[in-house]
């Protein structure tokens, strides 16, 4: 490894360290539209109310950094003018960051940085876009980089595809810098046209229930089913050039080359038009309040997810199954990459404590586990807090 030196404890002078400035970079929320955003599709994503902590300093060097996580308790340090390489775990997404930045000729200066998580790991609420954005926000205000907020987005986004190697599309950390409080997003991943939304829940709440497993397909079977769409397309563009990706295929288009696609490719790209539609119909209900039309859509985007994509697991399964017969929830759904994380419930505020306390009861006997529950609130994106001059 180039100059890259991890430690087990906070340096000695970081016990009192005056930040610069800070940064509040938020986890995410998707209400619909899942794994339609790298097949340039529609999602309906928000910021939360949980977030990353960063504070910053520049530390009057050229190119020296250090990095502590209070949340893992270690760090790790660098030099920026070095070719990074490959880490285990959280430092590839700020290692890939700082790679984007040098690319772009926007390299920073020397610094110091702290960071605390609220974000549970592996939650399926992008712990990962706001480590990236957060970092990216912050040295573009500690050294005058001048990016844009869409600047922030693109490079984060490139940082985990080319560096972490993880091939994601655009809407978490579009998600995690663009939003506004209480709103959603409804946000076209092929050309980043948006709106906002206003999330008027009524008498509702969104509520996480997150199953605390992780299971070891997550990340190869992502790639894996972003390369299984784009066979689709492939296979479909020869005898339709327009069709860049499976936004630009219809049902009946996908219906003419049934034959020609292998029947698990064909349940994908089905999944992924129906999707779509759905965020447009769901979009179209909570304009009109109707939360009722709103919760099943959520319910049939899961079960688009567990029988036609193949992305959810016995876990997730089991909590909304356990949610179908309580009229008071009105949608749950499996959210974010699949294979472990967290369901979104919406379900009426004078029954969560008590549905929470009978879900997690279940669950633990079940499979010996207690699950987080986390109430959340659409929030703004990353925001920036200089620090007052002592």
């Amino acid at each position: 490894m180039k100059h890259i030196r991890t430690f087990q404890k906070k340096p000695e002078d970081f016990a009192n360290f005056n930040a610069s400035l800070s940064v509040h970079s938020p986890g995410r929320i998707n209400l619909i539209g899942e794994h339609t955003d790298y097949n340039e599709g529609f999602v309906l994503p928000s910021a939360i109310d949980k977030k990353i902590k960063f504070q910053f300093r520049p530390n009057n060097t050229e190119n020296f950094c250090r990095i502590f996580s209070e949340t893992f308790g270690k760090g790790f340090e660098f030099r920026i003018d070095e070719v990074f390489e490959k880490q285990a775990g959280w430092e590839n997404y700020i290692l890939g960051v700082l790679e984007q930045l040098k690319k772009m000729g926007k390299t920073p200066g020397g610094f110091d940085c702290i960071l605390k998580s609220e974000l549970p790991v592996g939650a399926g609420i992008s712990s990962s876009a706001a480590l990236e954005c957060g970092l990216a926000a912050g040295l573009n205000e500690l050294f005058n980089l001048g990016l844009s907020k869409l600047d922030i987005v693109k490079l984060s986004q490139k940082a985990e595809n080319e560096f972490v190697g993880n091939n994601c599309g655009i809407m978490d950390q579009y998600a995690s810098v663009m939003s506004k409080s209480g709103n959603l997003i409804l946000l076209d991943c092929r050309d980043l046209h948006s709106e906002y939304i206003h999330a008027d829940f009524k008498n509702c709440s969104l509520l996480l229930l997150n199953t605390k497993v992780s299971h070891s397909l997550a990340d190869s079977e992502y790639n894996t089913r972003r390369a299984e769409c784009e066979k689709a397309v492939s296979i479909i563009q020869k005898d339709h050039p327009e069709v860049k990706s499976l936004r630009d295929v219809d049902h009946k288009t996908l219906e003419n080359y049934k034959k020609q696609l292998d029947e698990k490719i064909y349940r994908r790209s089905l999944y992924v038009i129906e999707e779509n539609e759905r965020v447009i119909e769901a979009t179209k209900a909570l304009k009109e309040e109707d939360l009722k039309q709103f919760g099943r859509l959520m319910y049939q985007s899961h079960e688009g997810l567990q029988h036609q994509y193949e992305v959810s697991c016995k876990e997730l399964d089991f909590m909304v199954d356990f949610s179908r017969d309580k009229n008071y929830i009105y949608g749950s759904r499996m959210m974010g990459g699949g294979f472990g994380g967290c369901t979104i419930n919406l379900i009426e505020n004078e029954h969560i404590d008590h549905y929470s306390t009978e879900l997690s009861r279940a669950y633990k006997e079940k499979y010996g586990i207690d699950p987080d529950v986390i109430k959340v609130l659409p929030d703004a994106g990353t925001t920036v807090v200089k620090e007052a001059k002592p």
